[in-house]
């Protein structure tokens, strides 16, 4: 990400956009043949020095006006005349950040694409792991560590799709329609030379209107990255709490010499959980600025100077995703901690199924009902619920141990969990 958006990389983008411009000029017949073959045949760096035009934009003070100096001297035969043929600065320079979003939006597909693999492996590893599932923080059903990861590799999938759905509008983006939007300076061809100039450019067919001034589809990179950042932040929020010393059913491996306090020598904090919150937090407040930038004045305006702030965004996420895969890599699961914390309740969590076997014998509402005064009474008591099953008459009845032994295993409670891994991994593949 770091060489998608360098100053190298940016100067070489401003290049290809100006020979991509020539050349479907030359096609129309607007400049000649001759001339487009040699500006695309000089349209590289190494005729445009960081230092030639550091120096040239102390002297102009214009961006695009220096980088024209600097590389018309190399162009032979008074090639010079006709690059920059009737285009405008903010369309050449809009053009060129579009490829590099382009191009961002490709390595983070990538990049997410390399964490799904990683979180796929650990769903098919955990498919059938047993532990507590927990709703408002509160002890529930039991599920499967491997369907918990099912729901972070269907987020994943969205949010490579929702990637995916913005680089195809940012593929639409190619703009070449002058000062105002209207063509002016192009000539009576203009539309036809801007779809040559996209085809150019390996881009697809512009968007008709002028859209200098609504930034829409760079807000819904940055409003697309806010949403990613949110997902992987809801990972790191998890396995941040399940490392908690109360809890303890997962653990970011770290090196034997890596020190967790200065002055507690016992602790293991996390470390890359910690970072995916932090990029929660940080990456919306990134993408309000590109969204502030909507509101934009009259034809065109750039008081938020967004393009290094769409830089930063896709350099921080980038950072995030990397970090969620090594969070991925050093996680260890504890499945007998995750067996332990099953029974923290004393056999409340199978209050349901044993309701549910009840309602055959006895009627639902009146098995609901009798469950629920026997759960509170086994929270008063501290004593477990079959305990308190086995010492009802009325309810002890119509069970016997074997019945007891199977309705009290959460093993054996788990709907369609493990079906579930399965499900999404398939899903994945379609």
């Amino acid at each position: 990400m770091e060489a998608v958006f360098s100053a190298q990389t940016k100067t070489q983008k401003v290049l290809d956009v100006e020979s991509a411009l020539a050349r479907s000029q030359a096609r129309l017949g607007i400049i000649p043949d001759w001339a487009a073959a040699e500006i695309t045949d000089k349209a590289n760096i190494k005729y445009v020095s960081e230092e030639s035009l550091a120096k040239e934009y102390a002297v102009v003070r214009h961006r695009m006006v220096a980088l024209l100096n600097v590389w018309q001297r190399s162009l032979e035969n008074n090639a010079h005349e006709y690059i920059h043929f009737g285009a405008t600065t903010v369309d050449v320079y809009d053009t060129a950040l579009v490829l590099q979003l382009i191009d961002a939006s490709t390595v983070l597909i990538s990049e997410l694409k390399s964490l799904e693999a990683q979180m796929t492996t650990l769903a098919v590893e955990h498919k059938d792991t047993v532990m507590i599932g927990r709703t408002l923080g509160q002890h529930a059903l039991p599920i499967t560590f491997g369907k918990k990861v099912a729901t972070w590799l269907g987020e994943n999938q969205r949010n490579i799709e929702r990637l995916e759905n913005v680089q195809a509008k940012l593929k639409r983006s190619a703009i070449l329609k002058g000062a105002v939007g209207s063509y002016l300076g192009l000539g009576d061809e203009a539309i036809k030379l801007e779809l040559y100039f996209a085809q150019e450019l390996g881009m697809d067919k512009p968007y008709a209107d002028d859209w200098h001034g609504s930034r829409d589809v760079f807000a819904e990179y940055a409003m697309t990255l806010a949403i990613l950042s949110k997902s992987l932040g809801r990972i790191g929020n998890e396995l941040f709490s399940l490392q908690m010393t109360d809890i303890g059913e997962t653990e970011e491996v770290r090196s034997s010499s890596a020190v967790g306090s200065s002055t507690m020598p016992h602790k293991k904090n996390p470390s890359q959980s910690e970072a995916l919150i932090f990029y929660s937090r940080k990456i919306p407040r990134m993408a309000e600025v590109v969204l502030d930038d909507m509101v934009n004045v009259f034809e065109r305006d750039n008081t938020s100077r967004t393009n290094r702030e769409l830089a930063d965004i896709s350099l921080e996420a980038e950072k995030m995703v990397l970090a969620a895969q090594r969070l991925i890599k050093r996680l260890e699961v504890k499945p007998d901690v995750m067996a332990q914390n099953l029974n923290k309740t004393h056999g409340l969590i199978m209050a349901q199924r044993v309701a549910f076997y009840l309602a055959e014998k006895i009627g639902k509402t009146t098995a609901n009902n009798k469950l629920h005064k026997l759960a509170t009474k086994a929270l008063e008591q501290q004593v477990s619920l079959r305990y308190l099953i086995e010492n009802d008459q009325e309810l002890a009845a119509h069970f016997d141990q074997d019945t007891l032994d199977r309705l009290f295993d959460p093993h054996t409670y788990l709907g369609l969990a493990e079906e579930q891994v399965d499900a999404v991994i398939k899903s994945l593949q379609e």
